[in-house]
């Protein structure tokens, strides 16, 4: 029997479209409808429902690389927002009988009471290669339309990436504070997924989460040891108000920021962000950490990077080293394209990470940083 998702006894055939035209046919093993949005690859062998609910997935159709998906169901433990925040998961094969002693259901059954479209039997190699080669692109997946043509007309009618404030659609409308520990942290909601929090607690911090839009006033007025600026999806370049909002912040009280809060932190600073090609996603980034003098394997998800001067020219790792001044420096290099992965500002007392230190899924070679934050906010001076 096919394990093809089944809807009054009749086969869900799917059909997805690049906006350049390219073209794969598959079936759906859940949910079925019609969606939009940024076609990705993440390269993780595990951790499909932490990457299916990390809101940094807003309005992007994530295809899995490894070819067997479902093959240890889901279970609330596991989730790093409340429900799945990616537009479509895309696999070549989906597992339908998970085997895992903490699972809880399966995988189709996730995304069906998420209401979200999964869909097997895509040449995930070639899509890949497709994205690798010619970059992330705009992209419609439909069972109900499967008329090349229209799919393609429309997906080119439908909203780029860069340019768009997707934090709004992820960050909490309320403020909580959850623990009683010794350093009371502010995280600032862009779209935190729920293991940043956790790590905080694990660290003995008391933490306040609040929505992304509270001002730097509102900020100071819980009285925090330190800022946490979380990870998110989007372009950061959208985000004027919250930028404006971070650059106030700066000099006040420690920071260290995340993902998307790296970004902030650097356009804050005075510094671009630019688009990569095909983004960084997956758990096996190679990541030169100057200040320990080792390599990182870290886990990513990120489209857009950040540019200071003088990185276009570096040809070496260690020659990223050298760039920077009493106001900035890069902590943390990709190996694989030389992008920056790390900043230190000396003079503002914070500090960032293009990366995701605290993992879910892993690797977990850089979970120190939290303890790094705890320091500083303990009076210790930046590493850089």
């Amino acid at each position: 029997m096919s394990k093809a998702f089944c809807k009054g006894g009749v086969l869900i055939k799917a059909l997805l479209v690049l906006e350049d035209g390219f073209a794969l046919q598959g079936k759906a093993f859940a949910g079925s409808g019609e969606v939009y949005g940024e076609a990705v690859f993440n390269t993780s062998m595990t951790g499909y429902q932490e990457i299916l609910t990390d809101p940094s997935y807003k309005g992007q159709l994530v295809t899995m690389t490894y070819p067997l998906i479902g093959n240890y169901g889901v279970n609330d433990a596991d989730r790093e927002a409340a429900r799945v925040q990616a537009q479509a998961l895309i696999v070549r094969e989906y597992s339908p009988l998970p085997s895992n002693w903490r699972s809880q259901m399966s995988l189709a059954d996730y995304l069906n009471a998420n209401g979200v479209l999964g869909v097997e039997e895509i040449d995930t190699r070639a899509l890949t290669r497709h994205l690798r080669e010619l970059g992330a692109m705009r992209a419609a997946l439909s069972t109900v339309d499967l008329d090349y043509d229209s799919l393609l007309a429309k997906v080119r009618q439908s909203p780029v990436m860069a340019g768009q404030n997707l934090v709004q659609y992820v960050t909490r409308a309320d403020v909580e504070t959850a623990g009683q520990g010794k350093h009371h942290v502010v995280l600032m909601d862009f779209g935190s997924k729920e293991r940043i929090k956790k790590r905080l607690l694990d660290a003995g911090c008391t933490v306040t989460v609040v929505p992304a839009q509270t001002t730097a006033r509102q900020v100071l007025s819980y009285e925090p040891d330190g800022i946490l600026l979380s990870n998110g999806p989007g372009d950061p370049a959208a985000l004027p108000e919250v930028i404006a909002e971070v650059r106030k912040l700066l000099g006040r009280k420690p920071m260290f920021g995340i993902c998307l809060g790296h970004q902030l932190l650097g356009l804050a600073m005075g510094f671009d962000t630019f688009k990569l090609k095909f983004g960084h996603r997956g758990g096996n980034h190679p990541v030169k950490d100057f200040a320990k003098g080792r390599v990182e394997i870290t886990a990513q998800n990120h489209g857009f990077c950040l540019a200071v001067p003088g990185i276009e020219r570096i040809g070496h790792p260690d020659e990223a080293r050298a760039l920077g001044d009493e106001k900035w420096r890069i902590t943390h290099l990709n190996l694989n394209d030389l992008t920056i992965e790390g900043m230190a500002y000396p003079q503002a007392g914070c500090f960032s990470v293009q990366f995701h230190p605290e993992a879910a899924p892993g690797p977990h070679d850089a979970t120190g940083l939290f303890n790094e934050f705890v320091r500083l906010m303990e009076g210790g001076v930046l590493h850089a």
